[in-house]
């Protein structure tokens, strides 16, 4: 093994050590860790690239504000729908330092304090194809975040970005991903 992968290999097994500790507490995430390691041993640090296909890792935030009382979605700009924030890793497999820089890339906020180092939340989602990138597959990791402050400054990737209340039912989605998280 050639010495500049050492750090990436230790890494990687830290990865796989965080996806076996985790415990999910219903049926859908269960199925969604057993093929996330599955991927994870098959593909290796390969899974972690953006461009590689059919599916790759991504990671994200679940970020609440200062007071603990509201969650941070945005309107992503590509998919058109509410999400949490969050990115690919770009070959990094330290998947909570990557959920942090893309919270921070998204929001403007830089900072951000992980609540806990260990995953909050797995999903497999589909990505629909865009321009030259063919529909593909997103192993997403998510880690429970909390911002320094309420004000954001939304880059790019954002059409809209809002805190929303966590006593409401007022999320602008329905999709079981993010109301997952959201109970």
């Amino acid at each position: 093994m050639k010495k500049n992968h050492l750090p990436q290999q230790i890494t990687l097994q830290k990865t796989t050590a965080l996806l076996n500790a985790y415990q999910p507490d219903n049926l859908q995430e269960t199925t969604y860790k057993k093929e996330i390691l599955h991927f994870l041993n098959h593909h290796g640090l390969l899974a972690f690239n953006r461009h590689h296909l059919p599916a790759h890792f991504t990671a994200s935030s679940w970020l609440i504000n200062s007071k603990g009382t509201h969650i941070l979605l945005m309107n992503h700009a590509k998919l058109n729908k509410w999400v949490q924030l969050g990115g690919h890793c770009d070959g990094d497999p330290d998947l909570l330092k990557v959920a942090i820089k893309e919270t921070q890339e998204e929001s403007g906020i830089k900072k951000i304090k992980c609540l806990s180092p260990h995953i909050f939340d797995l999903d497999i989602h589909t990505i629909p194809p865009y321009q030259k990138t063919p529909e593909h597959k997103h192993f997403d990791i998510r880690f429970l975040l909390q911002a320094a402050h309420d004000h954001f400054s939304p880059n790019h990737e954002a059409k809209a970005m809002h805190w929303f209340s966590q006593a409401d039912n007022n999320l602008p989605t329905n999709s079981n991903s993010i109301l997952r998280m959201f109970r």
